[in-house]
């Protein structure tokens, strides 16, 4: 066989020819011959803002919208997230028990928490940085939070100061405080919020031995270029910051001389520990594992929030917060006993989707659901909300 033979021998036929040709066309996307391989692969497009439902659909948006970084500062909880799945998880362990519907026009969500009247009992979450999520970061949470006539707790690791944040609208202002060992540190931060109106002090206790670190690339954001966080530099082979590991329940007998507002326990899971509380004068809990960023393995809010609540016995406010997204799971809380919920990730989702507008879109569908979900339970008003009206199997 000659050479010209042998390159026909071994060259592509006719047909595996057209048949490679075929197959590239057939993979082209600008023919959409080939499926996508996403669940619903037609509708590629994001919900715009008018067809949002639940707070669920913020989610994507946001997560389109900000950094990798600090979509994972806000999506992910500490070492394996057992915590941070059991917080959703707990919702399916407690059931919604009709008691003969009323009308939701006839329904009052209007409460009082630590003698301050409140329209609704949802509250907006101290979380950091808001600022990562839109530019208006806090400044926009709470004319959002007022909007909706819910009441804000800051956090101490805000985007902006705190008299700031007060300046930009009139409704109900909390000041969450990450408090430092050296307790004068902490007189001039605490001074400052209660100048600029702060309604209570939250001490956040429920951070002490968490490590939370996921390392990201450099972002642009706000006309600033950020780097990846820093691993703190510890003392410890552990990774745990020196800020942690020193709390005593005297912090509570310490802080009372520099405060002159209600003072909030904020990460209690257990009865004992609103216990102590008590005896150190705090005048509200806030049932909280930090979102599952505090430690993992723990239990989720919802399941330990009746034995807090007994403990304390009507003595004092309880709150809770980590996991809530739908008016069904405040419902579920007021029922097994809390005051009021507070949301964190779900506001989150909504300020950096939209701004200002979408986290108050959250809180207005969170709190139609908890209407319609009284509405079917047969509850009128809070007062009327009992344990009636769940029925649990915690697992």
């Amino acid at each position: 066989m000659g050479q010209q033979e042998e390159t026909w021998r071994r060259g592509f036929s006719r047909r595996e020819a057209l048949c490679g040709l075929a197959t590239f066309l057939a993979s082209s996307p600008l023919l959409h011959a080939q499926r996508d391989p996403w669940p619903l692969g037609d509708h590629r497009r994001m919900l715009g803002f008018n067809e949002m439902l639940t707070a669920f659909d913020f989610e994507p948006v946001f997560r389109a919208n900000v950094p990798l970084s600090v979509y994972d500062y806000t999506a992910h909880g500490t070492d394996s997230e057992f915590t941070l799945r059991r917080n959703r998880d707990v919702f399916d362990w407690v059931e919604l028990v009709s008691g003969g519907g009323v009308n939701p026009d006839q329904v009052d969500t209007s409460t009082t928490v630590l003698g301050v009247p409140l329209k609704n009992p949802i509250m907006v979450a101290p979380t950091a940085r808001q600022r990562d999520l839109h530019p208006d970061g806090e400044l926009g949470m709470y004319r959002a939070a007022t909007t909706t006539d819910s009441a804000m707790i800051v956090s101490d690791n805000s985007s902006f100061p705190f008299p700031r944040i007060a300046d930009a609208a009139e409704g109900p202002l909390w000041y969450q405080l990450y408090a430092s060992q050296d307790i004068e540190a902490n007189r001039q931060p605490l001074a400052d919020g209660q100048a600029a109106g702060a309604q209570t002090i939250v001490v956040t206790i429920d951070q002490q031995t968490s490590l939370y670190d996921r390392s990201a690339h450099d972002f642009h954001l706000g006309g600033a270029v950020r780097g990846p966080r820093q691993r703190r530099e510890t003392s410890n082979p552990y990774g745990v910051g020196e800020g942690r590991l020193w709390y005593e329940w005297k912090l509570f007998d310490d802080l009372r001389a520099l405060v002159d507002v209600p003072i909030l326990a904020k990460g209690i899971l257990t009865g004992e520990g609103a216990k102590k509380c008590l005896d150190h004068g705090v005048e509200g809990i806030v049932v909280s594992n930090h979102g599952g960023r505090a430690i993992d393995y723990g239990p989720s809010t919802l399941e330990v929030l009746e034995e807090v609540v007994e403990a304390v016995n009507g003595r004092v406010p309880v709150l809770i917060d980590s996991g809530f997204r739908r008016g069904s799971d405040v419902l579920k809380a007021l029922a097994l006993g809390a005051d009021a919920v507070c949301l964190g990730r779900a506001a989150r989702w909504g300020l950096g989707a939209f701004g200002e507008q979408g986290a108050q879109k959250v809180i207005e569908i969170i709190h139609a659901e908890l209407v319609h979900a009284m509405a079917a339970a047969g509850c009128r008003d809070i007062q009327s909300i009992d344990r009636s009206i769940v029925r649990t199997n915690f697992a």
